[in-house]
């Protein structure tokens, strides 16, 4: 048995026991999710459009990682259309910030054989670089969302008579403590994931122009920033649907009475 197959037995064990059934379909979603990150590689490479791949698998993961991954129904409709929408606008920023940037392909540190991959026929690396930085953000924009609509759906449900007034009040302050623990997240995990690199720039005395000038670093930095903004979004954009949608609510049952 493999290292890798050793951690993925332990990490369903755990998520079964922990989570029960809602940690038994998270780790399907975490399945799934790969699955779908290999088949978006596999259908790149037999050279199908990658803006038609991008509108097609942008709802296809943001199902699988909210609604696999959440109990409650009405948080999962809620979170999935404000990710949606984010990621939408997102898609916006990133298209036109990744033309502003030009730092598509492979820089030097990959190897000879990787940087003669970013010339091949066939193969646009500005629209790779583009689906690269999409589908990083959608976790970090799919975790805020459920956050920030559970937590509310939990203040309403604890506190019935609660005005949408308030219940955005609480979701600012909600939002507050997700940004921070998100901004954090996406940062550590960056500098875990680049530390290697970060070894190179500095054993090889790269200056500070060199490194904001390296495609590698660029592109990593660029994804933390639109996942930063993805998260921004979110938490106001989930408050307010989740207000109005329960306001909505509240008046269908006051007509019915």
């Amino acid at each position: 048995m493999s290292t890798l197959m050793a951690l993925i037995i332990v990490l369903a064990v755990l998520m079964t026991l922990i989570g029960g059934e809602t940690g038994i379909r998270s780790f399907f979603s975490v399945l799934i999710n790969t699955l779908l990150l290999i088949l978006v590689a596999v259908f790149i490479s037999w050279g199908i459009s990658i803006p038609v791949l991008i509108l097609i698998f942008i709802p296809l993961k943001l199902v699988t990682i909210i609604f696999l991954g959440t109990h409650d129904y009405q948080v999962a409709k809620n979170s999935f259309y404000s990710a949606l929408i984010v990621c939408l606008i997102d898609s916006c920023l990133i298209l036109g910030f990744q033309w502003l940037a030009q730092a598509a392909g492979l820089g030097p540190e990959a190897g000879e054989v990787l940087v003669g991959l970013s010339q091949m026929p066939g193969l646009s690396y500005p629209l790779i670089a583009v689906a690269v930085a999409i589908f990083s953000t959608l976790g970090a924009v799919a975790e805020a969302a459920v956050a920030m609509s559970s937590g509310l759906l939990e203040i309403k449900k604890h506190n019935p008579d609660i005005s949408q007034h308030e219940l955005l009040i609480s979701g600012g302050k909600i939002g507050k403590d997700v940004l921070g623990t998100a901004m954090n997240t996406i940062l550590f995990g960056m500098f875990g994931s680049f530390l290697s690199l970060f070894l190179w720039y500095f054993r090889l005395h790269y200056t500070l122009g060199e490194v904001l000038n390296e495609k590698l670093f660029v592109n990593e930095a660029l994804i933390i920033m639109y996942s930063l903004i993805g998260v921004l979004l979110t938490v106001p954009l989930s408050t307010a649907f989740l207000a109005r949608g329960m306001a909505k609510r509240e008046v269908k049952n006051e007509d019915r009475r």
